[in-house]
């Protein structure tokens, strides 16, 4: 398989209750909207805004391994994305180490860019997040 020169991550991060029990989920395409890759993970007792990065960081991670050069992030987070952009100041403590990391690793591409979409269209990803909490809830239930 080639490399593909600008990746696609949709990604996701919820928490049930906040902080609750919480999840990521990324689903990396090619600009066609070809499937490339996909992963969701638990992460353990966090709020939704520290999920909503570590999906970030997740989709970064998957990019670089896939080899991208240039890196659009879709996400459902308007405070997570005005954040990476420096639109909007972090203020939370946890929120800003996690948003140095991220600022760091995106550095490492060529180009990147982020946008916020509608819940409705970042459905996947979402469908990763809970089933990552629910596979963790049925094995600890």
């Amino acid at each position: 398989m080639s490399t593909p020169g600008r990746v696609v991550a949709h990604v996701d991060g919820g928490a049930r209750g906040n902080p609750g029990p919480a999840g990521v989920g990324v689903v990396l395409t090619d600009e066609s909207g070809a499937e490339l890759d996909r992963a969701n993970d638990y992460i353990g007792e966090a709020t939704n805004n520290v999920a909503e990065y570590r999906a970030v960081l997740l989709a970064i991670e998957r990019g670089r391994q896939l080899g991208a050069r240039a890196l659009e992030l879709v996400n459902d987070s308007e405070l997570v994305a005005r954040q990476l952009t420096g639109e909007y100041r972090v203020k939370n403590e946890d929120l800003r180490r996690l948003h140095g990391q991220a600022l760091k690793a995106l550095g490492e591409f060529d180009r990147w860019a982020v946008r916020t979409v509608r819940r409705e269209q970042n459905q996947l990803a979402d469908e990763l997040v809970n089933d990552a909490i629910d596979a963790h809830a049925s094995t600890t239930g």
